[in-house]
C-alpha cells in the first residue's frame, strides 16, 4: 500500500489542552499547524477534540492522536500517520505526546493522552526514532523538533521552526545573508496573513522590473530589483514553510521563476551595453543551461542532488555560477563602471563551475561502477548492508 493510503486509513485526533490557550507561533495556534500538517500529509479525517468534550468511545478505523499543546516537525506528523503498527511519541524527558493505535487502543489511549499520563501497552519512541534526520528536499540532516508550546518559548520556537526551513546546500548570499533579514520579514508576513504566493507574485514583477532595467543600461536600479527578487525568493519559501501552506501551484511559480528568469537577465544585461551577441553572453546564458542539464542529468542517475553528494559539493554550492554568485560579480563591476568586466568575470566563472560540475559527475559514475554506494554525504538513514 502507497504511503498516501496509508494516511488516508488513519483517522486523525487533535486533542486540545489548557497548555496552548493563547499560543501562537508564525501566526498560527498549535491546532491549527496540527490541521495543516494532517491535510499536507493526506489525512481527510481530522476532529479537534476540545477540553470540555466528552470523549469518543471508540474509533472505526486505525487513529493518530496528537496533543495540541506541542509543536510537531511535519515529518513527525507523516510518519505517524504513515505507520502500520502501534507507536508513541514521546518527548526527550519521556513526556507522552502523541500515538498512532488501533482501534482496539483506541479509547484507552486517548484517554491517557487527555490526562497527560502515558497510554499502556504503545512502544514509546522519541521524535528520532519515529522520523528520519535527512531531508532530501532540503538537502541536509536535521533532527525533527518536538517543542513543548509554551509562550516565553515562543521566540525560541520560531527560531528552531524558521532554522528547519532552510536548505543545507544553498549559496553564499541566501544562507549567510539573508536569514536574520528573511527572519523578521517573513515573522510580519505570517502574522499579517500574507499567502506566500502573493511574495512570489511581487518576486515575479521585481524580475520583470530587473530585465528591463539591464537591457536599457539602468544597471543600479536593474541590481536593486534583482536583489529584491532574490531576497522574496528566500522569503516565500520560507513563509510556507513555516505556515504550513505549500501548495501545488505556488511551486510551480516558485520553481518555475527560478528556472526561467535567469538566462533572461544575462541577456539584458549584455544587451544593455551592446553585447546581445557577444560571445561572453552567450557563454553566460549557454551555460546556465548546460549547468542545469548537468544538475539534472546527477539527480536522475543517483537519485538526489550533486550538491549533496560530498562536502566538497555543499560548499561549492555556494560560490558555483547560479544566479546569486553571478549577481555579486555583476555588481562590483557595476560599482566599478565595468559592465562588460561584469560579464566577462560570470562568463570565466561558468566555465569553471561547469568544468567542476561534469568532473563530479563523471566521478560518481566512476564510483558507482566500482560498486561503491553514491549518496549524500550527511544522510544517516539507516540502509541494508551491500550485498558482497
Amino acid at each position: 500500500m502507497s504511503e498516501p493510503a496509508r494516511a488516508g486509513a488513519s483517522a486523525a485526533w487533535i486533542v486540545a489542552g489548557e497548555a496552548a490557550a493563547g499560543f501562537s507561533v508564525w501566526g498560527l495556534s498549535p491546532a491549527e499547524r496540527l490541521r495543516r500538517a494532517l491535510a499536507a500529509a493526506g489525512c481527510d479525517d481530522v476532529r479537534v477534540l476540545d477540553a470540555a468534550q466528552p470523549a469518543p468511545t471508540a474509533s472505526a478505523r486505525p487513529a493518530v492522536l496528537l496533543r495540541a499543546d506541542w509543536i510537531y516537525d511535519d515529518r513527525l506528523v507523516a510518519a505517524l500517520l504513515a505507520a502500520e503498527n502501534d507507536v508513541l511519541l514521546v518527548a526527550d524527558d519521556a513526556t507522552p505526546v502523541a500515538a498512532r493505535c488501533a482501534p482496539a487502543a483506541f479509547s484507552e489511549s486517548l484517554a491517557a493522552l487527555r490526562s497527560g499520563s502515558t497510554p499502556a501497552g504503545l512502544p514509546a519512541r522519541r521524535a528520532a526514532q519515529v522520523a528520519t534526520a535527512y531531508s532530501a528536499k532540503l538537502r541536509k540532516t536535521d533532527p525533527p523538533y518536538l517543542l513543548p508550546a509554551l509562550c516565553e518559548s515562543i521566540p525560541a520556537i520560531e527560531a528552531r521552526t524558521f532554522s528547519a526551513s532552510y536548505k543545507g546546500a544553498t549559496d553564499l548570499v541566501t544562507k549567510w545573508v539573508w536569514p536574520i533579514p528573511a527572519r523578521w520579514v517573513t515573522r510580519h508576513l505570517a502574522q499579517a496573513q500574507t499567502h506566500p504566493n502573493t511574495v512570489t507574485l511581487v518576486s515575479w514583477l521585481l524580475a520583470i522590473a530587473a530585465f528591463w532595467a539591464f537591457g536599457t543600461g539602468a544597471y543600479g536600479w536593474g541590481l536593486t530589483a534583482a536583489w529584491g527578487m532574490t531576497f522574496l525568493d528566500t522569503v516565500d519559501g520560507k513563509l510556507a514553510r513555516v505556515t504550513l501552506t505549500s501548495s501545488r501551484l505556488g511551486d510551480m511559480l516558485d520553481h518555475g521563476l527560478d528556472l526561467v528568469h535567469p538566462p533572461f537577465w544575462w541577456w539584458a544585461w549584455g544587451a544593455g551595453m551592446g553585447w546581445g551577441s557577444h560571445p561572453a553572453t552567450w557563454i553566460v546564458i549557454g551555460g546556465y543551461f548546460v549547468g542545469r542539464a548537468l544538475e539534472g542529468a546527477f539527480l536522475a542517475g543517483f537519485g538526489f542532488e550533486t550538491h549533496s553528494w560530498r562536502p566538497i559539493d555543499t560548499l561549492f554550492r555556494t560560490i558555483t555560477a547560479r544566479r546569486n554568485p553571478n549577481l555579486i560579480f555583476f555588481m562590483v563591476a557595476a560599482a566599478g563602471g565595468r559592465p562588460d568586466l561584469g560579464m566577462l568575470l560570470v562568463a570565466a566563472w561558468t566555465l569553471a563551475s561547469l568544468a567542476f560540475h561534469s568532473l563530479r559527475l563523471a566521478q560518481a559514475g566512476l564510483a558507482r561502477s566500482r560498486g561503491d554506494r553514491v549518496e549524500p554525504w550527511d544522510n544517516d538513514t539507516p540502509r541494508p548492508a551491500r550485498d558482497e
